[in-house]
């Protein structure tokens, strides 16, 4: 089996700049493996984030996501690409206005081998297993914890070896950060989806057996992590 997320050398140099802003020589997730990738706002971790789901094009360097080389792909074979194999999980949910929650999980599917008749009852049956039973309820009608929940079904709405969460507990007060990374990493274990958490708050850290700063792994030689 291969493994959920393998870099090789990838850097990324914004046009114009000396310096990468992302260098990691190596790294890489098996299946349901979680880590935390740690540092202050600016130190591109969500420029990482973009990298690996294929958003942004590196510099240098492969990401392999299931064994394929996301970069490798072009244009719409991407897209569905990344539909198939990656969750997205954003710090502002990013939740479709005017849709429903039941709407919002299955947009991603649109771009995903998962046949148009399941993804109404997919959708459904997600959302409720995660606790939300007002499934045509709009984002606004709900609460901050319950939009938290839609964004968490829409990532792993079809069935992902890899979910991105970028900084998902920075808008959330105490409370509704623990109980958002409690229900993100256990759904993302229940699926046997890795997990690759970016986040600046200290509170996280202890949930991780595996972490890391991007300062840290720009110094790790290749092959080794």
């Amino acid at each position: 089996m291969p493994d959920a997320l393998r870099i090789t050398d990838l850097s990324y140099t914004y046009p114009g700049a000396t310096a990468p802003v992302v260098r990691v020589p190596s790294l890489s997730l098996a299946p349901g493996e979680q880590i935390l990738l740690a540092g202050s706002s600016g130190r591109g971790k969500s420029t990482l984030l973009q990298l690996i789901a294929g958003l942004l094009d590196p510099t240098a360097g492969t990401v392999e996501i299931d064994g394929v080389a996301i970069h490798s792909l072009r244009a719409a074979k991407r897209d569905l690409y990344r539909g198939a194999k990656i969750g997205m999980i954003f710090q502002t949910f990013n939740l479709l206005s005017g849709f429903s929650a039941l709407e919002n999980v299955m947009a991603p599917m649109m771009f995903s081998a998962v046949p148009r008749r399941e993804h109404r009852d997919r959708a459904a049956a997600l959302l409720k297993s995660l606790g939300i039973e007002r499934v045509n309820a709009e984002p606004d009608q709900l609460s901050v914890g319950q939009q938290q929940r839609v964004a968490v079904a829409r990532a792993l709405a079809c069935d992902p070896v890899l979910v991105l969460a970028d900084e998902p507990t920075a808008s959330l007060d105490p409370e509704n950060a623990v109980a958002a990374m409690d229900l993100i990493q256990n759904a993302c274990r229940e699926r046997n989806a890795a997990l690759l958490c970016t986040s600046h708050d200290p509170r996280t850290a202890d949930r991780f057996l595996r972490r890391a700063s991007l300062d840290e792994l720009a110094a790790t030689p290749a092959g080794t992590h």
